[in-house]
């Protein structure tokens, strides 16, 4: 014989529609906390910057919509083991956040900026070619500020800078970009001075996985 659950009085509507809502909200925190690894995954965590290919994907976005107005920049840090080897690491990661922060405030909001690799940052974004020069000048002057850390104590930084645009090495493909803007880099390092690739830093052969640069390019910033 069946045993019958008799439940006393009768289930209203909001008992109901709050039974109901339990599956949904279960499942809208389960899809918030998904939602919180998938950017996490998206993002470096000492700096919060894009990973690579996050950062590509939005770059290519970016070439896409806007064309010929974009410049592609390329940012290494200057004695970067020297900063870690007699300040420790966490001086080192200071300088890192504080890199990536510089470099997010410069670029804006709309931009893709990326962490490479270690040292290595890389943004693309939006920018008429008549102000390439003023905003590539206020970039080095940003990345050659201290940073302060913790214990208050300053830490002297440096960077260098390699920047491509569609015009200056005639392709919007990002590899292309990129390859250049990372020669013209190494063109300008230790300088203190952006460097604006041309077409011929697109061939210019590969050194150790990274570009070995040319004299004789056009160059922002300030003096050595």
């Amino acid at each position: 014989m069946n045993a019958v659950v008799r439940l006393p009085g009768r289930i209203g509507p909001h008992a109901l529609l709050i039974t109901a809502a339990l599956p949904l909200t279960g499942w809208a925190v389960h899809a918030v906390a998904l939602h919180k690894r998938l950017a996490a995954t998206r993002k470096d965590p000492l700096t919060g910057l894009l990973r690579r290919d996050a950062y590509t994907a939005r770059a290519r976005r970016i070439l896409g919509r806007h064309g010929d107005d974009t410049v592609l920049v390329m940012v290494d840090a200057d004695h970067f083991k020297q900063i870690n080897d007699t300040m420790g690491h966490p001086a080192g990661d200071a300088v890192l956040a504080a890199i990536g922060a510089r470099l997010t405030a410069w670029a804006g909001p709309r931009a893709a900026v990326g962490r490479l690799g270690g040292d290595e940052f890389a943004a693309v974004l939006a920018l008429p070619g008549g102000r390439h020069a003023q905003r590539l000048e206020q970039l080095v002057r940003m990345l050659h500020t201290p940073v302060t850390l913790d214990t208050g104590r300053t830490v002297d930084v440096a960077a260098s800078v390699g920047a491509a645009t569609p015009a200056s090495v005639g392709s919007r493909d990002l590899t292309v970009l990129q390859r250049a803007a990372d020669a013209a880099l190494y063109d300008g390092k230790h300088t203190a001075r952006a460097v604006l690739a041309t077409a011929q830093h697109v061939t210019v052969p590969s050194v150790n996985g990274r570009r070995a640069g040319r004299p004789g390019t056009a160059m922002w910033g300030r003096a050595a």
